[in-house]
């Protein structure tokens, strides 16, 4: 959560800021400002709202600095308003701050400013930082910088910049991202390397406790003792273009139509000489045959691919596996030995709880392996292993095409698991992972005609609630069903595995009450039709995702939206795109915004 961009070089600041923000916005949109160096002086900017409202003032403003940072914001401490918008500023103006990530003991350090004479203008807790860096200033702003980031206990991605030092930008983080970038034009600093994409593609991501001073001609890096450093350059291969819509009305169906691309990168080279092979895990398959445990730690989304993961898991490699909301893991004391393995899914890869019961995982002594779609992130960094779900940058909120690429890695994952466990023949998995490839091909032909869904949506779209249900694999992938229509419709939704439907939730029904059912071909479909049955005679409104080919479910729904025939085990992926599709159509004919949803944000680097 929270977008940091910075700048310093030849070409004029504030346009490069704004654009930034704009790509940034995925990360918060509850207000947005920026800080330029004008002159002698500081002139800052912030608005409540989203980055366009604060470009449309800045068209106002005639800057000609070169030097700035900017900052698009997702509300944690103080309610979203122009007051506590970044950058945060000191008490004499003289020094700005951007900040991504949560200071805990922000609240101690304020009274202690306070105390000292500091005057404060926001509730947010990023204030206190600009103050501890005046306080700490003598001429040098990075060592100013360091020595406030000593005082913080938290979260922080930390870009500062001094009306004192021309053309200079100070950066560090702990626990939050920060991405340097140098160009024949200046240096560039941001929480996310789409910011720079078009001026670099060599970059540097700050670890925890290392600095960095941006000057127009050069970035100087240091360690958290202040000594020189020797940064690793990391390459980044994907286009900008995966930034733009590309024709699309929207990115979320930009990047549903993607799916089939990730799918097939993900699963690239994973194949040889007949056997799966995944190098990046870093364990021997004799290491992997000792693993007695798996859990799967995720959150959100996410953690419905776990659900996925477990079924597969358990099912073809026979070892007990349990996924785990990763907010709620660390604090129950889990079972944990050496044999353990613990997988992490993280879209964004800085997910503050993921990361967090990854560090208690790994000091239990677990192995851990990372499934994630950002190269060099904490979750990869951290991890003993990772597996990279190729779906390149997402832009909406909602995941789609990263849903269904950790899917694939996780099913992947399974596979390997049977493999070294003996549980599955060499032909077996030859035969799963062909059958695995063409979902790619089979998710295409969903796209290819969405007629069903739009007519399910117009249905739908009036109602107040709506109940999500399936058996089996079914189960898990309702569950995400009805998280994609909570998200980007703001119509309340629940799932449930559809033999619970007795135990309380239809009495929620009643006439038009919508029930949207994963009734795919697979061992308990007979078992669904009855729970479809029981719903249809208490009035509610019948949407089945059912199999190609299969008549009956037409006695039994109002409108069926039929997906191609695939292997139960592989049915989460070629299932989940037309609920994907019904959520952004009820939300399109609701006129929400299905991009940016209100109250949410792409990455949650907060507990």
């Amino acid at each position: 959560m929270c977008g940091i961009v910075g700048y310093t070089g030849s070409a004029p600041v504030a346009p490069l800021l704004i654009e930034g923000l704009k790509r940034l916005e995925y990360r918060g949109y509850d207000s947005a400002g920026i800080a330029v160096q004008e002159g002698d002086q500081l002139q800052v900017v912030h608005r409540k709202g989203k980055v366009a409202t604060l470009a449309h003032t800045v068209d106002h403003f005639d800057f000609k600095g070169t030097c700035g940072i900017g900052h698009t914001r997702w509300a944690t401490h103080g309610k979203p308003s122009e007051a506590n918008a970044h950058p945060h500023t000191s008490c004499d103006g003289r020094i700005a701050v951007v900040h991504n990530g949560i200071i805990e003991n922000f609240a101690d350090l304020r009274e202690e400013l306070q105390s000292e004479g500091h005057t404060f203008s926001s509730e947010t807790d990023t204030e206190v930082v600009a103050h501890l860096v005046e306080r700490a200033y003598n001429g040098n702003l990075v060592e100013a910088l360091r020595e406030a980031a000593a005082q913080l206990v938290g979260a922080y991605g930390l870009a500062v910049t001094c009306a004192n030092e021309p053309g200079v930008i100070a950066v560090t983080r702990k626990d939050s991202p920060i991405i340097v970038g140098k160009s024949e034009n200046g240096a560039y600093v941001a929480s996310d390397v789409i910011a720079m994409i078009d001026a670099t593609r060599d970059v540097v991501v700050l670890g925890d406790g290392e600095m960095a001073k941006l000057t127009a001609d050069a970035v100087e890096y240091f360690d958290a003792e202040g000594n020189p450093l020797s940064p690793k350059i990391t390459h980044i291969d994907w286009d900008l273009d995966a930034a733009e819509k590309g024709g699309y009305s929207d990115f979320m169906m930009k990047e549903i139509h993607e799916q089939p691309r990730v799918i097939r990168d993900t699963l690239a080279g994973r194949l040889v000489d007949g056997a799966l092979k995944i190098d990046e895990l870093d364990m021997s398959a004799e290491e992997l045959n000792l693993v007695d445990r798996v859990y799967v730690i995720a959150c959100g989304t996410s953690y419905h691919a776990g659900l996925i993961a477990k079924n597969l898991i358990e099912g073809w490699a026979r070892i007990p596996c349990e996924v785990e909301t990763a907010s709620e893991f660390r604090y129950r004391n889990p079972i944990i030995t050496p044999t353990t393995l613990c997988v992490a899914v993280s879209q964004s890869g800085e997910t503050a709880d993921t990361l967090a019961a990854i560090r208690d995982a790994k000091v239990k002594g677990a192995q851990v392996f990372g499934i994630t779609n950002v190269v060099g992130s904490p979750v990869a960094r951290e991890s003993d292993g990772v597996i990279y779900t190729k779906a390149n940058k997402e832009i909406a909120v909602a995941s789609t095409k990263s849903f269904l690429g950790q899917v694939v890695s996780l099913t992947l994952l399974a596979m390997l698991l049977a493999q070294v466990k003996g549980r599955m023949r060499m032909n077996q998995i030859r035969m799963l992972f062909r059958e695995l490839a063409d979902t790619a091909g089979q998710v295409e032909a969903i796209l290819a005609d969405t007629y069903s869904v739009d007519k399910a949506a117009e249905a739908c779209v009036n109602a107040h609630s709506a109940l999500f249900i399936g058996r089996g694999m079914g189960s898990a992938i309702s569950k995400e069903g009805a998280l994609k229509l909570k998200e980007i419709s703001y119509l309340h939704a629940e799932s449930y595995p559809a033999g619970e439907m007795k135990h309380g939730p239809i009495a929620l029904l009643d006439e038009g009450f919508p029930v949207i059912a994963i009734a795919t071909q697979s061992p308990i479909y007979d078992k669904v039709v009855s729970n479809l049955q029981e719903a249809r005679a208490r009035g509610a409104l019948i949407v089945a995702v059912a199999t190609e080919g299969d008549e009956e479910i037409q006695q039994h729904a109002d409108h069926v939206i039929y997906i191609p025939k695939v292997r139960d085990a592989f049915s989460p992926i070629t299932a989940t795109v037309p609920l994907q599709l019904l959520a952004r159509r009820i939300a399109i004919l609701r006129g929400c915004d299905v991009d940016q949803p209100r109250n949410l944000a792409k990455s949650v680097t907060v507990e």
